[in-house]
């Protein structure tokens, strides 16, 4: 069938025969019906009209090119080349899933077929006004809008239904808002924003899942699945503790079902400035290896590079610092910069729920993620690329984590306190504990340094040695994998953690990291970094508290003036010991009034980019 009139003008005569050619056969093969998918491209085979409104439709806006094969309008499935029969199964599952938040069943889904643009169906509610002649709300919207206010203040299911029937009445006639709470559930959860329950043992042992699911007790710890009262008893029903897992998957091929999103998942392919400089991680060695280890997977512009993030916050703010959740979040690397750090793009995978921290155990929690990320590694086949129109097998690699320290240890499995907590020295950090300020110092720092450097040969500025050592090389994946393959760890906050025969070899390694169980995971140079963004915080605010001499920020102190004392260095800034208190002698980095008050004018007047920073002037007590 000749459909090379798509691209013509729509001036032409041939535009006009191949509009009326495509209507023809459009109600040829769909037999009597008084209304079909209008194909425009304001449209997109979303809406429904008559034969009349279609014509006027491609005339004014035109036909979507994207539209290469007429599926919507009767055209057979078995003439396409880009999926085969097992798509539209794949497709069938979309909405299979269960809307937990919403009390959705199966049942709810029995008129949501396989159609690739149903998403598309249930969304285009976000284009239809919430009343005739509104311009400033949506029927999905609005929807949206109150059932935030539902959530916000633990509105009952029947409290929600009758504002609904209220809110009706208060607006003009052939208003779309629905009448119920079910029709509410439906239109949301129909979206595909769906999460699931999982219940986990308090202890952090296992998650209620796979073997596990009809457990009524963890079989490491013995504690009880269900919450347990004040005075012993169990509640039947109530779990003791659950995890709320968000599948990326669904999400994935949400993106690729936008024209505007899938043309943006292929940036870093088609971009122009490559200069040397790592201005994206297209240019880290970590992507580049990918590409180069796995071909396959590199020639496919379309497959995801992701970077996976969690830390603690505590949700009740400033109230109560004995809560901690932690949520888990994937970031999509084949975005152009400006957009991958979008809050639209940045996905919450998984929301572990407190009070205490997962510790070292966050990887039972990691589950259900790891094993989606087999899948995406394997392939996901018939994902639909709305830019280019046609399906294709999707798969994703996660590149490395980011973190502060201390999640670091935990993701990583390496031990990041004590005297060999660098995950880079290992077993060779060179590590000091202070007599007076109780910590450990780690001041061999200097062998990074290149080695004609002048701070190497520096005794007194620094602990009164030179430095002639040379920086270790990091570890490659392979070898951790071999030092940490045969810790036994057992899972859990009130179990015995490792054991083993060698176990006491390995002290710079807590556990196996269960992201080793993906295939590609050895082999990357970078797994896991820092966020540099605590760092610079932390040291910033040990630097100022030290120059002002903040009560509280201030490094500076007698046991600090001790301690260089016993380590030889700055003798001359010890204590000085009268009969009432006892004197500091002021060191080089003591700022004397005027200058804290330069110091205090440059912060006043700073001005830095909105969003940069907050209003660092209101901080400032001149």
């Amino acid at each position: 069938m000749d459909k090379s009139w798509m691209h013509a003008d729509r001036r032409s005569k041939a535009y006009e025969l191949g509009v009326e050619g495509f209507l023809n056969f459009a109600l040829q093969n769909l037999g009597n019906t008084t209304e079909i998918r209008c194909p425009c491209v304001k449209c997109g085979n979303i809406r429904l009209f008559g034969v009349g409104i279609i014509r006027e439709h491609l005339y004014f806006n035109g036909i979507d090119q994207s539209y290469k094969i007429w599926r919507w309008h009767g055209e057979p499935w078995e003439w396409t080349t880009n999926a085969s029969r097992n798509v539209e199964e794949d497709e069938q599952s979309r909405f299979s899933y269960v809307s937990e938040e919403l009390g959705m069943d199966d049942n709810d889904f029995a008129n949501i077929g396989s159609d690739p643009y149903e998403f598309a169906n249930v969304i285009g509610d976000g284009d239809e006004p919430l009343y005739p002649g509104c311009s400033k709300y949506t029927k999905l919207s609005a929807l949206v809008k109150l059932y935030n206010l539902k959530a916000k203040h633990g509105m009952s299911d029947v409290c929600f239904t009758e504002l609904l029937i209220l809110q009706g009445e208060f607006l003009p006639e052939g208003n779309t808002l629905p009448s119920s709470m079910y029709e509410a559930k439906k239109t949301l959860s129909a979206s595909g924003m769906s999460y699931e329950k999982i219940h986990a043992c308090s202890n952090d042992c296992i998650l209620y899942r796979k073997e596990f699911e009809n457990a009524t007790n963890c079989p490491t710890c013995g504690i009880s699945r269900w919450k347990e009262t004040k005075d012993g008893f169990l509640k039947e029903g109530v779990v003791a503790k659950v995890v709320w897992y968000f599948p990326p998957i669904p999400r994935f091929k949400r993106m690729f079902q936008s024209h505007k999103t899938a043309k943006s998942l292929t940036w870093h392919a088609a971009r122009k400035s490559v200069d040397g400089y790592m201005s994206h991680p297209t240019d880290s060695p970590s992507w580049k290896l990918v590409d180069e280890k796995w071909p396959d997977f590199g020639n496919e512009p379309r497959n995801l590079r992701l970077a996976l993030s969690s830390d603690g916050f505590n949700p009740h703010s400033s109230l109560s610092s004995r809560y901690s959740c932690w949520p888990v979040m994937l970031v999509t690397y084949n975005l152009p910069p400006w957009l991958c750090m979008k809050r639209k793009f940045m996905m919450l995978t998984i929301l572990i729920s407190g009070p205490k921290q997962p510790g070292n155990d966050i990887d039972v929690y990691l589950e259900p993620l790891i094993d989606d990320l087999k899948s995406l590694w394997d392939g996901i086949r018939g994902v639909y690329d709305a830019h280019i129109g046609e399906y294709f097998t999707l798969r994703a690699a996660l590149l490395w984590t980011i973190n502060d320290f201390p999640a670091y240890g935990n993701l990583s499995g390496c031990v990041v306190k004590g005297y060999k907590a660098c995950p880079i020295c290992g077993d060779d950090t060179p590590s000091h504990r202070l007599k007076n300020g109780h910590k450990i110092c780690y001041i061999g720092h200097r062998k990074w340094l290149p080695i004609n450097h002048p701070y190497r040969r520096q005794r007194a500025v620094f602990n009164g040695k030179p430095e002639y050592g040379m920086p270790p090389e990091p570890l490659t994946g392979e070898e951790v994998l071999h030092m940490v393959e045969d810790i036994n760890y057992i899972w859990g906050s009130k179990n015995g953690g490792s054991v083993g025969e060698n176990d006491g070899d390995r002290v710079c390694w807590k556990k196996k990291s269960k992201f080793f169980d993906l295939e590609y995971w050895k082999y990357l140079p970078v797994r896991h970094a820092l966020d540099v963004m605590h760092i610079e915080k932390n040291v910033c605010d040990s630097i100022i508290g030290t120059l002002l001499e903040i009560p509280g920020k201030n490094k500076d102190g007698i046991a600090a003036r001790l301690d260089l004392l016993n380590m030889g260095v700055k003798i001359d800034l010890q204590p000085e010991y009268g009969e009432r208190r006892t004197r500091l002698p002021p060191g080089p980095w003591n700022l004397s009034r005027a200058e804290k008050r330069a110091v205090c004018n440059s912060f006043y007047g700073m001005k830095v980019p909105e969003g940069y920073s907050s209003n660092i002037k209101n901080l400032v007590s001149l």
